[in-house]
């Protein structure tokens, strides 16, 4: 990996804590993390707000990792399409959908509520967004509002994220290979709406 600022050593009582917790959930201390180690509130701030994530309830937890990756897929940061992947094997979600995700359109997988949650993500991810009224309200009357507002957040979220670490040239670290999970689908071209 050859990311844009080079990673720092982690250092310190913090620094050999998050390397235990590192090495005992992903089997590795990510590389990424040293990156980001250069500036521990941001670090922190954003781990923080990924756990507390991941703890909300209101949303089907396979449609907000589906969601996730449909935003690592379209913004093209293979980082978090392998990390998403990984948890996934790890949450015991399905992972023939989770690594059909970036040729959503062509499979044959997904239910049509995934489907309009895929949708949203890439909509959400647009510049500028194209989230219809059409698709909110659909998704509204499935999910309720909690359901969908969680969805969304989880959504900016992964934006967050994925466009940070394409922009730093954080690249797949190989969990999902070290694990053994087959390989991403590839991206199906999208048909230009022009």
């Amino acid at each position: 990996m050859a990311t844009r600022i080079p990673p720092k050593e982690i250092t310190g009582l913090y620094g050999a804590m998050v390397k235990t917790l590192s090495v005992r959930m992903f089997g590795q201390v990510p590389e990424s993390l040293g990156v980001m180690w250069h500036h521990l509130p941001a670090l922190k701030a954003s781990m923080r707000f990924g756990q507390r994530l991941q703890k909300w309830d209101r949303c089907d937890e396979g449609l907000k990792s589906f969601a996730h990756l449909a935003v690592a897929s379209l913004i093209g940061c293979s980082w978090c399409l392998d990390f998403t992947y990984f948890m996934a094997r790890n949450q015991g979600l399905d992972l023939d959908k989770a690594r059909d995700i970036p040729r959503w359109r062509a499979s044959h997988l997904f239910t049509p509520l995934e489907r309009e949650v895929l949708e949203y993500a890439e909509a959400m991810s647009q510049t500028p967004p194209t989230v219809t009224e059409e698709l909110v309200a659909s998704l509204l009357s499935q999910l309720g509002e909690a359901g969908l507002l969680e969805l969304t957040s989880v959504i900016g979220f992964a934006n967050l994220t994925t466009r940070s670490n394409v922009a730093l040239g954080i690249e797949s670290e190989g969990f999902a290979a070290a694990c053994g999970l087959k390989p991403m689908a590839e991206r199906a071209a999208v048909p230009s709406t022009a």
